[in-house]
């Protein structure tokens, strides 16, 4: 499941980043529902403090947290605003 939960937030930072990134925010939305459907895991949210990017969530009805590297969460995002060339934005058909 945290693996889940890291692809989640990892591809969550790059559609916040870049809204208009209509693969991201397809690719975040099966997460999300990858999540919800195998897991349970409901109103899942984040922040980023200190070091960690921090989430919380409900599985089924417990509510938990876990915490994510900074770094480790950034590296999508860093890549691809460092190369945007690579990583244009095409309208879904």
């Amino acid at each position: 499941m945290h693996d889940s939960i890291y692809n989640w937030l990892t591809i969550k930072v790059v559609t916040d980043a870049r809204p208009e990134d209509e693969a991201a925010t397809e690719t975040e939305e099966m997460f999300l529902q990858m999540l919800k459907n195998d897991h349970g895991i409901n109103e899942i949210q984040y922040e980023k403090a200190d070091l960690f990017y921090h989430v919380s969530y409900r599985d089924n009805e417990d509510s938990k947290s876990a915490k994510y590297p900074i770094e480790l969460i950034e590296v999508m995002l860093k890549q691809i605003l460092a190369e945007p060339e690579k990583y244009k934005n095409f309208p879904t058909v």
